[in-house]
């Protein structure tokens, strides 16, 4: 079987950089592949099964009340499932609480997408998600409406209001996106460096060859 394709592309630092030549394997993707992740209905399943098959989006979320990461949760809604399936591709969200607080969160940001749970954080852990972060610098972050005042009291209010007062996952663990599959071919990864730090969606979508989608609060002009 043939190991050698396109590049594979990973963080270094803040910069995503491509390592022409490289296989399409990753030690990392490969210690993580038999942990379980659970959907809403608290069933579980390892997480090869998720691009075993087809090429899959993965973002890693902080937590469900992290508002850097409802808000990047609500611009991931709106891409069409018609651009996913165009492509060929899923497009899966997975967080840290227990998979009973799916639901809710799916409902708060709109996200009709999939979306699993790893309470124990074991694919965090394996493919290097960080914990702790040493700034908070955005760096203009396109998908990050509020600022860190405002959001961090609209968290809060929404742990006061959960059935059960929990930050609904570690506050210290970061998040990261993986683009893989078929298989274990990873065709990009990024470890999030602080809550701010998320890839950016519009290059998700090119790295996954889906159609792209905008984002921003202006409408968008189209050149004819």
């Amino acid at each position: 079987m043939d190991t050698l394709g396109a590049p594979v592309t990973i963080q270094i630092g803040r910069n995503l950089t491509d390592l022409p030549g490289c296989p399409l394997y990753h030690p990392d993707l490969e210690q993580a592949a038999d942990c379980l992740v659970w959907d809403k209905h608290g069933k579980s399943l390892e997480f090869k099964e998720l691009y075993r098959n087809k090429k899959a989006i993965v973002v890693f979320v902080r937590n469900f009340l992290c508002y850097t990461c409802k808000e990047y949760v609500e611009d991931l809604a709106k891409i069409p499932k018609s651009f996913l399936e165009k492509a060929d591709a899923r497009l899966i969200v997975i967080g840290q609480s227990s998979y009973l607080h799916i639901q809710a969160f799916c409902s708060l940001t709109g996200y009709p997408h999939e979306i699993y749970v790893d309470p124990d954080r074991a694919i965090y852990s394996k493919l290097g998600l960080k914990k702790g972060e040493n700034s908070t610098s955005s760096a203009g972050n396109p998908h990050v409406k509020s600022n860190l005042i405002t959001g961090s009291i609209k968290s809060m209010w929404r742990a006061m209001m959960s059935p059960a007062f929990d930050f609904q996952g570690d506050p210290a663990q970061q998040g990261g996106a993986v683009i893989v599959g078929p298989g274990n071919k990873v065709h990009f990864l990024h470890r999030d460096m602080n809550r701010l730090d998320q890839a950016s969606i519009t290059s998700l979508l090119q790295h996954a060859g889906v159609q792209p989608v905008h984002f921003g609060s202006k409408p968008k002009i189209l050149e004819v």
